[in-house]
C-alpha cells in the first residue's frame, strides 16, 4: 500500500515538475515576443568610404601613420556639368617658380612633379577634421593668416570654422585624380579634382575649411551657410580669396568650391576680392 503511495506521488511530482517548466518556458517565450516588439533591431549604419572619412574634429596634430593621404569628399556634381576645355600636354606649361606666394597653378600652368615646400608646417593651433598628418599642413606663412582668419570668425561672429584639407604631395594627387577617373568617369572627374601638377593643395598655400552645419563635410551648400558667407566677404582680410567662384566654371575650370581658400597675401587677396574676377581673369588684365 505504501508503495503504490509513493509511486502515485512520484508521478505527481513529475507532473508538477513538467507543467512548471512548461509555464516557465512559456513566460520566456512571451517575455521575448515582448522585448522584441518594443525594442526593434537597430539599423546597421554604413561606414564611410576610406577616401572620405568623416573623423571626430581634432584640435591636435596626430602622429603619422602609415596609411594614404585621406582627401576630402568629391563634391556633389551639379546635374549639368560645366563643359571644361582642357589644354593639350603642348600647350602646358611648368611654372618656374612654385615657391611664389602668387604663383598661379591651373590646368595650363602646372607644378614641378618634385615641388614640396620648404616651409611646411603641422597645424597644432586649429582644430581639424582628418586624421591623416600629410593634409593637416600648410606653409607657414598661410597659417600664420588662416589661424587669425579663424579667430576673428569666432570672435566677431561666433562662428567656428575648421580646417579639413590642406597641402597634398603630387604622388598623393596622382592617386586621387585616377581613383576619380575610376569611380566617375574622367570628364566628371576634371570638374572636380585636379590632375597631380595642377592641384593648388601642392602648393601649401590652400585650406579646405569646414563647419559644423556641414556636418565637417566639403560641399557647395557651405556657400549658404552664415559660415560660408562671413568668409566669402572676410577671407580677403587675412589673405585668402574663394579661389573658384560660381559661375567661372568655363575660366577656373573647376566647378564651384566655397570651402577651397587660396592664400595670396592680404593686398592681392583684397585686390582680387574687390575686382570681382577669378585668378585667372585678374592676371590676366594686370599683366
Amino acid at each position: 500500500m505504501k508503495r503504490k503511495k509513493k509511486l502515485k506521488m512520484h508521478r505527481i511530482l513529475i507532473i508538477v515538475t513538467v507543467l512548471l517548466l512548461f509555464l516557465f518556458g512559456v513566460m520566456l517565450l512571451i517575455e521575448g515576443i515582448t522585448n522584441n516588439k518594443e525594442n526593434p533591431a537597430e539599423k546597421p549604419v554604413n561606414e564611410e568610404p576610406a577616401e572620405n572619412p568623416t573623423d571626430k574634429p581634432s584640435d591636435k596634430t596626430e602622429e603619422p601613420k602609415e596609411e594614404p593621404a585621406e582627401e576630402p569628399d568629391e563634391p556633389e556634381t551639379p546635374g549639368e556639368e560645366p563643359v571644361v576645355e582642357n589644354p593639350s600636354d603642348q600647350d602646358i606649361v611648368i611654372v618656374e617658380n612654385p615657391e611664389a606666394i602668387d604663383v598661379l597653378v591651373n590646368k595650363k600652368y602646372n607644378l614641378p612633379d618634385t615641388y614640396v615646400p620648404a616651409d611646411l608646417v603641422k597645424l597644432t593651433d586649429v582644430p581639424t577634421v582628418l586624421s591623416n598628418p600629410e593634409v593637416n599642413q600648410m606653409r607657414s606663412v598661410a597659417y600664420e593668416a588662416l589661424k587669425l582668419l579663424f579667430a576673428a570668425a569666432k570672435e566677431e561672429a561666433g562662428y567656428d570654422l575648421y580646417a579639413r584639407s590642406g597641402y597634398r604631395s603630387y604622388n598623393t594627387q596622382v592617386s586621387l585624380y585616377s581613383s576619380y577617373v575610376t569611380n566617375h568617369g574622367r570628364a566628371a572627374a576634371d570638374t572636380f579634382s585636379a590632375k597631380a601638377g595642377q592641384s593648388e593643395h601642392q602648393t601649401g598655400l590652400v585650406m579646405d575649411i569646414t563647419c559644423e552645419a556641414m556636418n565637417f563635410q566639403l560641399d557647395d551648400t557651405f556657400g549658404d551657410t552664415e559660415e560660408g558667407k562671413w568668409v566669402s566677404e572676410n577671407a580677403h582680410r587675412f589673405g585668402f580669396i574663394v579661389r573658384y567662384p560660381k559661375g567661372k566654371e568655363d575660366i577656373t575650370g573647376y566647378m564651384y568650391e566655397p570651402w577651397h581658400l587660396r592664400y595670396l597675401g592680404v593686398e592681392l587677396a583684397t585686390d582680387v576680392y574687390e575686382s570681382g574676377l577669378t585668378l585667372e581673369e585678374y592676371f590676366e588684365q594686370n599683366d
